[in-house]
């Protein structure tokens, strides 16, 4: 599918303006639902560029917005020097982040002629505990967290984010590395434990062999057998929740 990208600046409700990489199908039909893609610690960087373009190429309008515009615009992270990310991820607040999604979610009304149709979530590492942030916060149709450090309790979140599961607005996509030593499966287990307690519907699913990031190719922990599977799982869940649904609506209408 033929897709055209941009940067657009958002302004956010807190006075600043955020970058967001936009990635749409183009054609007759356009994009059928929109995706926030949020980014790993090291910023938009090439690899969620290049996530962004795949998704739009399945049909969807993709954004991925600046997470770090307050302390950091533009900010692109080596893989190997992640002291250079601590700065950012430690000036993030809250209502920051929920001030980006919401900016991000209503571009993606107002601007990318989607209409009504769903919007949906998605994110990696840093971005995956903001896909479930986000997933509380806005009405999204589904999100799916790819290893969402931060959801339970860890050094850099302290506070993690079980409390939220009970505002959850849709389905879940949970990934984990089995490998993964940054996020044990004690942490697995609360974050699943949270979502159930508040009834929550959620899938959650481990890759045994797989490390933190394995899904980035520009990372030492890519796994590609692992990659190559998790890639038409997550557009499965995808569709389910929005595509399938805004052809049904239009076949309807």
């Amino acid at each position: 599918m033929e897709i055209r990208t941009e940067y657009v600046n958002l302004s956010v409700s807190d006075g600043t303006s955020m970058r967001g990489y936009v990635a749409r199908p183009v054609g007759a039909s356009g994009a059928s639902a929109g995706l926030l893609v949020f980014q790993e610690a090291f910023g938009v960087n090439g690899h969620i560029r290049d996530v962004t373009e795949r998704f739009a190429r399945e049909g969807y309008l993709a954004i991925a917005p600046e997470l770090f515009h307050r302390t950091g615009a533009g900010f692109e992270g080596r893989y190997d020097d992640f002291p250079s990310v601590m700065t950012h991820m430690r000036a993030m607040t809250p209502d920051g982040l929920e001030a980006d999604f919401r900016s991000a979610y209503d571009w993606l009304r107002a601007n990318g002629k989607i209409g009504d149709a769903p919007v949906a979530a998605i994110g990696y590492c840093m971005g995956g505990r903001a896909a479930f942030r986000a997933a509380a916060t806005l009405p999204l149709r589904c999100a799916v967290s790819f290893y969402g450090g931060g959801i339970a309790p860890n050094q850099f979140f302290p506070e993690g984010l079980l409390g939220r599961a009970k505002d959850v607005s849709g389905p879940l996509l949970l990934v984990w590395g089995g490998r993964d030593k940054h996020i044990g499966p004690d942490q697995v287990r609360a974050v699943t434990d949270a979502l159930r307690a508040a009834g929550k519907d959620f899938i959650n699913v481990e890759f045994s062999e797989a490390d933190h990031g394995f899904f980035c190719d520009a990372r030492p922990s890519h796994h590609a057998a692992s990659a190559a599977l998790a890639w038409p799982l997550t557009l499965a869940f995808l569709r389910a929740h929005t595509l399938a649904r805004s052809q049904e609506a239009a076949a309807h209408s």
